[in-house]
């Protein structure tokens, strides 16, 4: 056909075909939201309602004003925490305290890394110091600490407290407790110090491991460079490239960005010093034992014996796993049937099934977003109504982190003062692709799973219901927060749930079933050696927070990479520096692998025959969700699965699911 003629085809057909093309991708409200671009029309008569509809926040100096007003309501608080009858009222008091300070932190937290202004990064960096340094304080103040310690030890008053509030008061007890509350004036001052130090470091730490490395632009093949950003005579390199098909590619990534860095490094060892020095002040063996008093492990001992036991049944299979870890399921395949539109759809159907929640697209006010492309979704229930917010930062954008994280914004509680519930307020933030002029966003298989991931954490704010705020949500025992988040990676390579939403953005069809096979048996492949990978990270962060080693970081890395993983390390490289989560999971980086287990003794006791039973979303929500921090982690296990497991049951939970069918893997990939 002449291009002439088909000209005129497409003209005379054309009704004919937008017709068709909107039948097949038609989305429901949310799926829309998500696979059109923002329509952004400015009212220059709009006033700006601030970040968050804070409205101080309309400017970078508003930080200031909302730091001094949150720190002039604390003085008024700790007077009133110190001086109101032992009760339930001391515990409420304690909470707005926290809540007060929170609500500016942890704002403060995101806005620090996410905006792209940097005077609002700059001040909101302020903001988090200033507020930090004096939650360190609180934490050490002996007034406060005697109006709690007067309650607890009043076995009467005790007894009347309901548990939600005997927790949270045992939790704050807890809190000055590894503060150094218990030792004198001197010493408290010392950890005081310690901590405002920490902070700093921290924050060092955080930023420095994310820049990227430079590397002379003639030190690297031409042809490659189009691959890296470009600075002048230089290349930059600011992540692994892992994804990359070319192997070079892969190796020049690696490593130029694990290159060491001294002044980082002088940086994590001091950081690590300073750790264990603070533990040592306040009565622990080391930081370690500090860090997880009151979780699920409750010992570095405990996690270590976790650890060891995974690591001898893993160890038959390795050798078959290396060999079948580079088989590649080829995204571009899939991606076309996972579309932001239809994997939001997705999240939407599931909940509505199993909580009777919707999410619900509502257009952000002037000044309320840090970027235009950020969506707003209400989250309703079917009989309770609004339940809270999720802002949805979704795309790629220069300055922002390439890590997919959960933010609390606001935390829920019952508000006494005002006889309502403060509705919580969180953040996902992802790094897609934006959409462009011919499809919109379309999603990896690994994309769309993160996707779940982030979702679960949102949901477990959402769908607690605390009394207090210090408990809410995911504000409960690091290796129980991960348990709602891991659990939706099943929901996402469960058929049945996939086959509700993923269909192609231009045709219609549904991703075929044997695709989803296969993507499933290759997780399976690849999850030997990524558990295995998972347990190197665990056992060198535990050897990081344990007592000191006396040698440097490297050396420490390159020992355990060699006892608790199958590949060696790299000369000249310096993974550790790269290794954010040393900053928010300190000691504690083992509760992915302990929260994964629990998930999988949860999905396939209670989903995996009917992943969309609405009994069972109930149950999950009563036993597991509702709760936040408010009880102890195992407990809820424990209600969920009507046993309490043991660590026999996590290693085996882990282990158990990386039998894949290698017979059918092979022949149907071969096909």
């Amino acid at each position: 056909m002449s291009a002439c003629k088909r000209l005129l085809y497409f003209v005379k057909h054309r009704s004919l075909w937008t017709h068709v093309r909107r039948n097949v991708t038609t989305w429901s409200p949310v799926g829309a939201a998500f696979n059109a671009k923002p329509v952004r029309r400015p009212d220059l008569f709009e006033k700006s309602v601030g970040l968050f509809g804070v409205p101080e926040l309309s400017c970078p100096a508003g930080f200031q004003a909302a730091t001094k007003a949150a720190l002039k309501n604390t003085e008024l608080l700790v007077q009133r925490a110190c001086s109101c009858p032992s009760g339930v009222e001391t515990v409420e008091s304690f909470d707005q305290l926290s809540d007060g300070l929170c609500k500016v932190a942890d704002l403060a937290d995101f806005v620090k890394v996410a905006h792209p202004d940097p005077a609002f990064r700059e001040a909101a960096e302020k903001t988090c110091i200033e507020i930090g340094t004096v939650v360190e304080k609180l934490n050490t103040n002996v007034e406060l600490c005697k109006s709690l310690k007067n309650l607890l030890g009043n076995p009467d008053i005790v007894a009347q407290l309901d548990p939600d509030t005997r927790r949270v008061a045992e939790l704050f007890m807890f809190d000055f407790e590894i503060s150094g509350i218990h030792l004198d004036d001197k010493l408290r001052k010392e950890a005081v110090a310690l901590h405002v130090n920490l902070l700093d470091l921290n924050n060092e730490f955080l930023v420095s491991s994310h820049m990227p490395n430079r590397i002379a632009r003639s030190a690297i093949p031409e042809h490659l460079h189009l691959h890296f950003a470009n600075e002048g005579s230089f290349i930059q390199v600011g992540g692994l490239h892992a994804d990359s098909p070319d192997d070079l590619v892969r190796e020049i990534a690696y490593r130029i960005y694990l290159y060491p860095n001294a002044d980082l490094m002088g940086c994590l060892e001091e950081l690590l010093k300073c750790r264990y020095k603070l533990a040592k002040l306040v009565g622990y063996e080391s930081y370690g034992h500090r860090a997880l008093k009151g979780t699920m492990a409750k010992t570095p001992a405990k996690d270590f014996k976790m650890m060891r036991d995974m690591k001898k049944k893993l160890n038959p299979r390795n050798s078959f796993m290396f060999c079948l870890v580079r088989y590649n399921i080829e995204p571009s395949l899939y991606s076309p049937y996972l579309s932001l539109g239809a994997c939001m759809e997705g999240l939407n159907n599931l909940f509505s099934q199993l909580y009777g929640v919707s999410l619900m697209s509502e257009h952000p006010s002037a000044g309320e977003v840090w970027s235009e492309d950020v969506r707003k979704l209400a989250v309703v229930h079917e009989t309770e109504g609004l339940l809270g917010y999720i802002y949805c930062d979704f795309f790629h954008r220069s300055d922002k982190p390439h890590q997919d994280c959960h933010f609390t914004i606001r935390g829920g509680r019952w508000c006494q003062e005002t006889g309502q519930y403060q509705l919580p307020v969180v953040v996902l933030m992802l790094s897609l692709p934006h959409p462009t002029k011919s499809a919109p966003t379309l999603l990896t298989p690994g994309m769309m799973e993160n996707l779940f991931h982030e979702m679960g954490h949102a949901m477990h704010s959402m769908l607690g219901r605390t009394r207090y705020q210090h408990v809410t949500g995911t504000r409960c025992a690091t290796d129980f927060a991960e348990v709602p988040s891991i659990l939706m990676e099943y929901f996402a390579t469960d058929y049945r749930v996939i086959s509700q939403f993923a269909r192609h953005y231009e045709t219609g069809q549904p991703l075929p079933e044997s695709m989803v096979a296969r993507l499933c048996e290759s997780k399976k492949v690849c999850g030997a050696a990524d558990t295995q990978l998972q347990i190197f990270y665990a056992v060198l962060d535990q050897i990081y927070h344990s007592k000191p080693q006396n040698r440097s970081t490297t050396e420490i890395l390159k020992e355990m990479q060699q006892k608790f993983y199958g590949l060696p390390y790299t000369p000249n490289t310096a993974w550790q520096l790269r290794f954010s989560h040393l900053i928010g999971y300190g000691a504690k980086y083992y509760s992915y692998l302990m929260s994964r287990a629990v998930a999988s003794m949860v999905w396939r006791q209670c989903f995996v025959q009917d992943p969309l039973n609405r009994d069972m979303g109930e149950r999950y929500r009563r036993e597991m969700l509702a709760h936040g921090g408010a009880k102890e982690p195992m407990l809820m296990v424990e209600g969920m699965l009507q046993r309490r497991p043991t660590i026999e049951d996590f290693v085996d939970a882990l282990v158990s699911e990386l039998n894949p069918n290698f017979e059918t893997f092979i022949m149907d990939s071969e096909s």
